[in-house]
């Protein structure tokens, strides 16, 4: 907790507990120093430039390339894009497979617990194309519905595309047994992993999915950054997503050639103080051991899990046996909204709403819940302190 400086911060006047990393995770001091360090010794733009300190963010932008490949056990340094965050990575994804793959009748595969951003992206491309996005089912529990996802796949399907870790319920989806299914028949999978990156040992070739995403300000890094893994044979097909400035090489008015693979889809300046600060918060989680960051979460979620129970018409959504510290919550009688600003003058930060998961929440009859999500520098006394204002909130609301 000492090398996250907001932790140590106030808020209402009280002092914070952070209970919304599955929004964003807050920042330990190295990464802020490394996007500091950038813009005061080396601020310049990286692949054109001759001088020296270009040289250096250059070399500083593509050493965190090969970073992010070895965090997630990538073949190549390639197979690693920068983009903006998931948002955009989906969206590239969308956009090939729309431009280069999908025809009218294909089908995409995707799952009734998906972000916003991994339901809206094919559903454009759908429209696009003529072809049909298809919904694999969630269970009462929060799991997914597996016989329903046999049943939904088939000779037309041409992506499945799903969220390894909800960020509304917490559950960890069997993305092997997914991946597995679908490459028996010969069909590609993205996994969506905004929020496994800090509480899940990742491997892309474990895995064998066929894309990966995830954001950098989930995982101690900066926003505005994120990656894009895919299977070079898959990326080395696709025409480029965005054109522009560094993904040329040769460019006339009679036509352009283009850059291989990962140049092609990194058009334009990019953030480079960002991928820098990336790079620095996969080194600081490097130097913990996953396994007891797995460890210690299951003990606060054990824990949580007694304490919210046991608060008179307090219900969890979402119940699975396999889940990270994220819990969605909501009261009878009580508006989620209510329950934020209540804990805010407490200090205590959460997400109130739909969480971008609108028709997961519709499946469960419900508008919004509140959400506590706990990373690895959250403490047992933060739970103490949670339980605590919603039992006294109980009080002054019922």
């Amino acid at each position: 907790r000492k090398d996250f400086p907001i932790l140590s911060s106030k808020m209402s006047g009280r002092p914070l507990v952070y209970l919304d990393n599955a929004a964003t995770s807050q920042k330990p001091k190295s990464v802020i120093d490394s996007v500091n360090s950038f813009y005061s010794t080396i601020n310049s733009n990286i692949h054109r430039g001759v001088f020296s300190i270009s040289e250096k963010a250059t070399e500083a932008y593509e050493s965190s390339r090969s970073e992010v490949a070895r965090f997630l056990n990538a073949p190549s340094c390639k197979e690693v894009i920068f983009t903006k965050g998931v948002t955009e990575s989906i969206n590239l994804v969308a956009s090939c497979f729309a431009d280069q793959i999908l025809k009218e009748g294909d089908e995409v595969l995707i799952t009734h617990m998906e972000h916003h951003a991994n339901i809206v992206p094919w559903q454009l491309a759908c429209k696009k194309t003529g072809a049909v996005l298809k919904v694999v089912e969630v269970l009462e529990d929060g799991t997914l519905d597996m016989n329903s996802y046999r049943n939904l796949i088939s000779n037309n399907t041409k992506l499945v595309s799903v969220v390894h870790v909800s960020n509304s319920l917490g559950t960890i989806n069997p993305v092997n047994e997914i991946i597995n299914i679908a490459h028996s028949r010969n069909i590609p999978v993205l996994v969506d992993g905004a929020q496994s990156t800090t509480h899940l040992p990742i491997d892309v070739q474990l895995m064998d999915c066929d894309f990966f995403v995830f954001s950098g300000h989930k995982l101690l890094g900066p926003t505005g950054v994120g990656v894009l893994y895919g299977k070079e044979s898959w990326l080395s097909k696709f025409s480029p997503y965005q054109s522009g400035g560094d993904m040329i090489e040769k460019v006339s008015f009679e036509g352009t050639s283009f850059k291989d693979i990962p140049g092609k889809f990194e058009a334009g300046t990019p953030n480079i103080a960002g991928v820098i600060g990336l790079s620095e918060a996969i080194k600081y989680m490097s130097r913990i051991n996953i396994n007891d960051i797995i460890e210690y979460e299951k003990t606060m979620i054990d824990y949580a899990n007694d304490r919210l129970r046991n608060i008179p018409g307090l219900k969890i959504i979402g119940d699975s046996n396999e889940k990270t510290s994220i819990f969605s919550f909501v009261f009878d009688g009580i508006h989620a909204h209510d329950i934020g600003t209540f804990l805010n003058a407490d200090g205590i930060a959460i997400r109130t709403g739909h969480h971008c998961t609108m028709p997961l929440l519709e499946r469960y009859e419900i508008a919004a819940t509140a959400r506590a999500s706990f990373s690895f520098y959250n403490t047992i006394e933060e739970v103490d302190v949670l339980s605590n204002s919603l039992q006294k909130m109980i009080k002054v609301f019922l």
